[in-house]
């Protein structure tokens, strides 16, 4: 690719059909951006607790190249995505809306041994493998998934815990009733 040459921008369609097939190895860099309600991406919609409606996330992605030292440019996928879902809370068993804001980095690459050859010391950007039919639409709901909490909650102070969270069963007083197990440990201590 000559380095001074113009290349094209392509408007990526909003529509959920139309990212799931995207030529990123086209020498032309990409722009778009639209809304996913949490119906167009199946895996995070088992993810909800509910969906209302406006329930979704809003996306932003633009390419360009970037010159690369020794090789020819790499071509760089920008992503933002920011939006809400609805999840059980940990803490009281309810649902709990979680906010989501991120932005990500990628490097497109031509094949799986580029992408496995790549240094994992590069926390700025991961490699994605660049085809003719990219799932765009497949690696935003990834990103998705996984910026969701491992334990998602509400925020302290908004809730109280679940009694069965701890283990304790309705009618139960409390775990100042159980007996202590070091007790026994110290009874024996004195027995002997």
């Amino acid at each position: 690719m000559n380095r001074n040459q113009v290349l094209p921008q392509v408007q990526l369609s909003a529509e959920p059909s139309a990212l799931k097939k995207v030529d990123f190895c086209a020498p032309q860099s990409y722009q778009g951006a639209g809304f996913l309600a949490i119906d167009d991406m199946p895996r995070l919609a088992k993810e909800a607790s509910s969906i209302a409606s406006g329930d979704g996330f809003t996306w932003h992605i633009q390419t360009h190249f970037e010159d690369s030292p020794g090789s020819e440019p790499h071509q760089i996928l920008e992503m933002d995505l920011k939006g809400c879902l609805h999840l059980v809370c940990q803490r009281c068993l309810q649902d709990c809306t979680v906010d989501l804001d991120e932005k990500r980095r990628f490097v497109l690459v031509a094949s799986e041994a580029e992408a496995d050859a790549y240094p994992l010391e590069d926390e700025e950007q991961e490699p994605l493998v660049a085809s003719q039919h990219f799932n765009l639409l497949e690696t935003i709901e990834d990103e998705v998934l996984l910026s969701l909490p491992l334990i998602p909650k509400h925020p302290d102070g908004f809730c109280e815990p679940h009694a069965t969270v701890f283990g304790l069963e309705e009618g139960d007083e409390g775990m100042e009733e159980r007996e202590n197990p070091f007790n026994i440990l110290k009874n024996m201590k004195k027995n002997s």
